[in-house]
């Protein structure tokens, strides 16, 4: 499943916990009522790092949100100091009580992924 469709399932999910929405965090969880679990994180290799690099919205105002929408959004933002290579990831959170905005930042010596991923971790059988 591609990112986007992994996004999808997130809507019209009730939030029940988000767990690691705070700078520097390197995974972000939310769960929800039906007992499945998604995360956003990068599997580490050696040379790189990614992490949430910033958020605008509160976990606690989402907790028994709806999620209306979820998806990856493109944008610019400054280079980081002394990084040779980089990428920012953006994320928007729309739900019945608010939103929530997240800007990863993924920065390695340009021979490593740099992206975040998006999974589902607790799949129905």
């Amino acid at each position: 499943m591609n990112k986007e469709d992994a996004l999808k399932t997130l809507v019209g999910k009730k939030i029940t916990n988000i767990k690691g929405l705070e700078k520097e965090s390197d995974e972000v969880s939310f769960f929800t009522d039906d007992g499945n679990v998604y995360k956003f994180h990068h599997s580490q290799a050696c040379c790189e790092s990614v992490a949430l690099n910033d958020f605008d919205g509160s976990a606690e105002d989402l907790i028994g949100a709806t999620v209306l929408s979820a998806e990856e959004v493109e944008g610019e933002c400054e280079a980081p100091e002394h990084a040779d290579s980089y990428t920012w990831t953006f994320y928007k959170i729309e739900t019945d009580k608010g939103g929530l905005w997240m800007r990863w930042l993924g920065e390695s010596n340009g021979y490593y992924s740099e992206g975040v991923d998006f999974i589902w971790v607790n799949k129905p059988d």
